[in-house]
């Protein structure tokens, strides 16, 4: 069984949602990366302080994270056994960006560290979630693909529906 697994996709696409199963079911730790990259106040993490919590989270035995930001990704990549790709359509992975944001919004639901999402970040920000899907999309599913494809590399599994998801994750 592997103890130290990556879920990786596009925003939206249910990384965190997957990653928190998957440490729940095989009772390995679960480190949630917004967590890592943002403080109180939408205060981005520098980079060189990201660098060293990745660093040490991976330096354990057992861990589940739901992403990998290519600035650190190498740390990631250095010691992951699974990587688990979640290869969804586009209109999939969006329509739950969206529906989650507006709830999250509507509901004023606290993320990483007390953040809230806003009006301002969702629609205004030219940084925005939203706006951040479209830009990474087709980079993130070429990147798992060929992750997936290279036989020097970590196991790579892709799903590529939500059904593939429930089916991949009732086998453990």
């Amino acid at each position: 069984m592997s103890k130290r697994i990556l879920v990786y996709g596009v925003t939206g696409a249910g990384k965190s949602t997957l990653a928190a199963r998957l440490g729940e079911r095989l009772g390995l730790p679960y480190h949630s990366i917004d967590d890592v990259m943002w403080e109180p106040g939408w205060v981005e993490v520098p980079d060189d302080v990201q660098r060293d919590r990745i660093r040490e989270i991976c330096a354990g035995d057992a861990w589940v994270i739901d992403a990998a930001y290519m600035k650190w990704a190498d740390v990631v990549l250095e010691r992951v056994e699974l990587i688990v790709g979640l290869d969804l359509p586009r209109w999939v992975s969006y329509g739950r960006l969206v529906r989650r944001s507006l709830t999250r919004l509507v509901r004023r639901t606290e993320i990483c560290n007390g953040n809230r999402e806003s009006f301002r970040n969702l629609f205004l920000d030219r940084n925005s979630l939203l706006v951040f899907h479209f830009r990474s999309w087709g980079r993130k599913r070429a990147r798992m693909r060929q992750w997936h494809d290279d036989p020097d590399f970590p196991e790579t599994v892709l799903l590529r529906s939500p059904a593939e998801v429930r089916r991949w994750l009732a086998t453990f």
